[in-house]
C-alpha cells in the first residue's frame, strides 16, 4: 500500500475539526499535517500556520512533507461573505486555485475540494434537487462554489489530476462553534437549549433546508475519497443529502430532550439566502457510485447533539 501525506487546509474550521482525528487514524498520526491561517493552541496534529493564499508558502509545505493528498476546506462561508463580496471571492478563488496548481505541480495523488448546495439558485427545482440541475447563486460563496466546481473539472480533464468533491448540505456538529453560514442556526440551537437559554433564529419557523449530521458527513468525505477513481462519474461535485427539517420542526426534536426551551423568529438578511436554497436533495448519484447512505435522522442527530453538548457545558442529563 502507498505512502499517503495528507495535507488540511483550513483545519479549524467546522468540518476540518473533525475530520483531522478520522485522517490520523487511517492513514497514523504523523502522516496527517494540519494548517490554517493561526493557530488556536488547542490542536491535536502536526501544524503548520499557512496562508493559503501564498502558493510560495503552500508549495514549501507540500514539498517539505512529500505530501500526497489535501484537502481543502478553507473558506469563506455564505452570510460572512455577504459582508464583503470581493475579500470573499477572492480568498475563496485564490486558495482554490493555488491548491489545484500545486496539484498539478506536484502529481498529487488526490485533492478534494468542498462544494455546497449554495451552488443552486432559485431556477433549481426546490424539491429533491437533481445532480444536473441550473447553478444560478445568490450569494458569492456560491458563485464561488460553481467556479471551484468547473475548475476541478478542468484540472482533471487538462491535466488528470483527482480532484473529488461534494456539495454538502447544512453541517451540524458539536465539535466547533458555528462559522458564519446561512445553515448554522441549526447548530446555535443546541448550544442555547442545552446551556437553559430561549433562542431567537434568523429563519423563519418554516425554511426547509437540507441538513447533514457530521458524522455522516465525514463519513461520507472519507468514502468518496476512497473510491476507486472507476467508480468516479462526477467531477464537479455530487450532491450529498442526510435530512430536511425546518426551525419549527428541529424546535420540537429538542423540546423532546428540554419540554421548556422556547424559540422566538426574527428572520434577517439571511432568509433571502435560504430561500434561494434547495429544501431537499437528490444525491442517487452517489449512493449509485459509490455507495452512499446516511446514517443519522433528525430524531437520532438531536439525541447525539444533546448527549456530547451536555458533557461540553457539564450539565447533568
Amino acid at each position: 500500500m502507498k505512502h499517503e501525506t495528507i495535507l488540511v487546509i483550513g483545519a479549524n474550521g467546522q468540518i476540518g475539526t473533525a475530520l483531522l482525528p478520522r485522517l490520523q487514524t487511517m492513514y497514523g498520526f504523523g502522516n496527517v499535517i494540519a494548517t490554517d491561517i493561526r493557530q488556536t493552541g488547542h490542536e491535536e496534529a502536526i501544524f503548520e500556520v499557512l496562508d493559503a493564499t501564498n502558493i510560495t508558502a503552500l508549495a514549501d509545505i507540500v514539498q517539505r512533507h512529500r505530501v500526497t493528498q489535501i484537502y481543502h476546506l478553507a473558506a469563506v462561508l455564505s452570510a460572512k461573505g455577504e459582508a464583503d463580496p470581493l475579500w470573499a471571492w477572492n480568498l475563496n478563488m485564490q486558495t482554490l486555485l493555488n491548491v489545484l496548481e500545486i496539484g498539478r505541480t506536484f502529481n498529487l495523488d488526490k485533492v478534494f475540494v468542498p462544494s455546497s448546495i449554495a451552488a443552486f439558485g432559485e431556477h433549481a427545482p426546490k424539491e429533491e434537487t437533481p445532480q444536473s440541475s441550473v447553478l444560478d447563486p445568490a450569494t458569492v460563496y456560491g458563485i464561488s462554489k460553481v467556479a471551484a466546481e468547473n475548475w476541478s473539472v478542468y484540472y482533471h480533464k487538462r491535466y488528470k489530476l483527482d480532484v473529488r468533491s461534494l456539495r454538502y448540505p447544512g453541517v451540524i456538529s458539536y465539535q466547533s462553534m458555528p462559522g458564519g453560514g446561512t445553515t448554522d442556526y441549526a447548530v446555535a440551537i443546541y448550544h442555547e437549549a442545552v446551556q437553559g437559554h430561549d433562542f431567537e433564529c434568523f429563519l423563519a419557523a418554516d425554511t426547509r433546508l437540507p441538513m447533514i449530521y457530521m458524522d455522516d458527513a465525514l463519513r461520507a468525505t472519507l468514502e468518496l475519497m476512497e473510491a476507486p477513481d472507476d467508480n468516479i462519474t462526477i467531477r464537479t461535485s455530487y450532491n450529498l443529502a442526510g435530512m430536511s427539517f425546518t426551525p419549527a420542526e428541529l424546535t420540537a426534536s429538542i423540546q423532546q430532550h428540554f419540554p421548556d426551551f422556547k424559540v422566538t423568529y426574527a428572520p434577517d438578511f439571511r432568509q433571502a439566502i435560504a430561500n434561494s436554497w434547495p429544501k431537499s436533495i437528490d444525491d442517487s448519484v452517489a449512493r449509485q457510485d459509490w455507495g452512499w447512505k446516511p446514517a443519522f435522522d433528525l430524531p437520532k442527530m438531536t439525541h447525539e447533539m444533546i448527549t456530547h453538548l451536555n458533557e461540553l457545558y457539564h450539565v447533568t442529563a
